[in-house]
């Protein structure tokens, strides 16, 4: 499940505000703020903000001993 940090991370690389998340989500930007602070969000919530990045080309790296992370996609024209 996305952390805060990873959605910081991701609305960088998109370079998209709080409020672009908040639109494309229909969750308030208050409560985007309040998680990405390290505020309590609805799973449900936080699995749709993850299905946004993704679907804009955010790949979410999971844990692996050296914390977890995000990049871009490489896009399908360069593979």
């Amino acid at each position: 499940m996305i952390s805060p940090e990873q959605c910081r991370a991701a609305r960088a690389l998109l370079n998209w505000t709080q409020g672009d998340l908040a639109e494309r989500v229909s969750i308030s930007a208050v409560s985007i703020r309040a998680f990405e602070k390290g505020g309590d969000m609805r799973d449900a919530n936080r699995k749709l903000i993850g299905l946004t990045f993704e679907q804009a080309g955010v790949v979410f790296i999971p844990e692996n001993g050296g914390g977890a992370g995000v990049r871009l996609a490489q896009p399908k024209s360069a593979k």
